[in-house]
């Protein structure tokens, strides 16, 4: 008889600093499904459950069961009310498909709900207490997992992305699919440990294609092979925008039987990333600075825009999407009269009101800035001509930041300003992560001289091959790259930045 491997995703970021919670309209929009429609979502996907699925597929004495998936976009902290539901139809489906021998998990690692502060450990700890101590659990985790004590302890290994813009996703999942096939095999008994640094690495300091974390990653490296029984060794970098006790940088180890050495390589990895923690610190650039940086790009590299990455509003880190103080700024700047500039901005109202005005229509409105003007810029008014409406589902084939590949953005306007700027409009917030968003509206982003994107890093696997510069621009938000732009009062202390000593 085939052994029965289960596959569970719980995956949301939740910004406990935005003034909205999240819903399960939510997760039912995104993704909210069980059984056979897991893997009929997740086949061939650049995702860890599509990485499950494939490492699965290797192997003829197993059975791949799919249980449960829930994904919603990065918004608030999950509604209580919401997070009962989804632990009520985890429990049945848990029911449902059973039994198991086994199961990958895929936790996001900042999931925060209201009565569930870290809803990650809550519902690992629960299956944990399903299936009882003999049964293996392994996972992955986001590159931003929050990680805390009890998601190690619910688990037998966790593995992290190791990249951002996260593109080894489906990577991660087949490692992990792996570990859990060699253990079923009775060829590995991971063991893990789990070392929280007391250091909040300033989200702008986050790529890790960038010197100071391309070293890290080489030291963690290092030490998987420095001993055949190490398994892995991840570098947490932390969610910021979630105000809870676990947050903020921890390596976890994970090796084959010996604790003691898991134990050691974890403290090495965190010995070395502490002596490096001030590369950790946010080199920050003004809105007017940012402007005069792509000026001066734009005279030595024409032909290909400035993306200008809007860091207050981040979509993937919870984000409204409306942010208007980039586009302000570039508009009320007489220099850039004669360049064009493009920005996605959020906001239904606006969309019904141009399919009410039809294409070709042209309308009076004010667009953008409706979460917090005071914050995120005023409404932009102006007279807008419709260029087109369409439905605003896309589909991304390549390998991008998330590991999707089908997007709905919901109704979708292109609307041509008075003043040089094209606003995307959309129903529903959608990160940056697939230039498809553009494409699939007709929209060349060689059209425009900038680009307003509203990311950090996720944007960049999408957007570096048509931007000349992509330069991070420090707005104000509340996904801020400016640590003492929040007012935390849940998180552990000594944090560095925050305690330099």
């Amino acid at each position: 008889m085939k052994r029965r491997i289960g596959l569970i995703a719980v995956l949301q970021e939740n910004n406990t600093f935005h003034p909205n919670l999240t819903q399960l309209a939510h997760f039912q929009r995104d993704l909210l499904i069980e059984g056979p429609e897991v893997l009929k979502g997740f086949t061939r996907s650049q995702h860890e459950m599509g990485g499950f699925i494939e490492s699965l597929a290797e192997d003829p004495t197993v059975e791949t069961v799919g249980v449960f998936a829930a994904r919603a976009e990065p918004y608030g902290t999950i509604d209580a009310t919401c997070w009962d539901e989804l632990m009520q139809r985890l429990d049945s489906a848990l029911d449902r498909y059973g039994p198991y021998d086994g199961m990958l998990v895929a936790p996001h690692g900042a999931n925060v709900a209201e009565n569930a502060r870290d809803a990650d450990g809550h519902w690992l700890g629960r299956l944990r207490n399903r299936l009882g101590s003999k049964i293996p659990i392994v996972g992955t985790l986001d590159l931003h997992a929050n990680v805390s004590v009890d998601m190690v302890d619910a688990t037998d290994a966790l593995i992290g992305y190791r990249t951002n813009p996260h593109l080894d996703q489906k990577e991660c999942g087949e490692l992990a699919g792996n570990v859990l096939l060699k253990t079923l095999h009775g060829k590995c008994a991971p063991v893990q440990t789990l070392v929280q640094l007391p250091l909040c690495p300033n989200i702008e300091r986050q790529a890790t294609s960038e010197p100071h974390c391309e070293a890290l990653a080489r030291i963690a490296r290092g030490i998987e092979k420095s001993h055949p029984a190490m398994i892995s060794v991840s570098c947490l970098y932390g969610f910021p925008y979630a105000d809870v006790t676990e947050m903020g940088a921890s390596v976890i180890s994970v090796a084959n039987g010996d604790r003691d050495l898991a134990y050691r390589c974890g403290h090495e990895m965190a010995d070395y990333w502490w002596s490096i923690r001030e590369q950790f610190s946010g080199q920050l650039i003004s809105i007017n600075e940012a402007i005069d940086f792509a000026r001066q790009r734009l005279k030595s590299s024409p032909g290909k825009p400035v993306g200008l990455l809007g860091m207050g509003d981040n979509v993937g880190g919870g984000g409204p999407g409306d942010a208007t103080a980039i586009m302000h700024a570039w508009l009320n700047d007489n220099r850039n009269r004669d360049l064009a500039i493009l920005s996605v901005i959020t906001d239904p109202e606006a969309v019904c009101f141009a399919n009410q005005a039809g294409r070709g229509g042209r309308i009076r409105m004010v667009i953008g800035g409706k979460l917090n003007p005071s914050i995120h810029g005023e409404p932009i008014e102006d007279s807008y001509l419709v260029q087109s409406l369409s439905d605003g589902k896309f589909r991304e084939d390549g390998v991008t930041h998330g590991g999707y590949k089908d997007f709905d953005q919901g109704a979708t306007a292109v609307l041509i300003g008075s003043r040089g700027q094209t606003i995307f409009a959309t129903t529903y917030r959608v990160g940056p992560m697939s230039l498809q968003q553009l494409l699939s509206q007709d929209i060349d982003p060689l059209n425009f001289s900038a680009i307003v994107i509203k990311g950090v890093h996720a944007p960049v696997a999408a957007y570096a091959p048509v931007c000349s510069q992509l330069i991070r621009v420090n707005t104000k938000g509340i996904t801020s790259a400016d640590p003492w732009h929040f007012e935390y009062e849940h998180r552990r202390i000594p944090l560095f930045p925050f305690e330099r000593d």
